[in-house]
């Protein structure tokens, strides 16, 4: 992931953030927290998962698949990875 490196300061902030937030899961559950407390805890992290999966799939389809320097076997190798991800991302 070279495209990364640019931010790659902001993108560790952000998944050492995330981390944050699940221990914070864990604590609820260990503390026996309300239902309520913990769901909105967990809708906290997914949501910031998906926050980063956006960002990093933007950032991939930029630099291996909209680039203009990328030839088109290039071009189809970033589609088809990102193709992938998404499937999974999806399940």
């Amino acid at each position: 992931m070279s495209h990364v490196r640019a931010n790659k300061e902001q993108l560790v902030a952000r998944v050492r953030r995330i981390a944050g937030q699940v221990a914070a899961v864990e604590r609820a559950v260990v503390a026996d927290a309300p239902c309520a407390e913990t769901l909105h805890l967990v809708a906290a992290v997914k949501g910031a998962i998906a926050g980063l999966m956006d960002e990093i799939v933007e950032e991939h389809l930029r630099a291996h698949v909209a680039e203009p320097s990328l030839s088109p076997e290039e071009r189809l190798k970033g589609a088809d990875e990102l193709a992938v991800v998404i499937r999974r991302y999806g399940k």
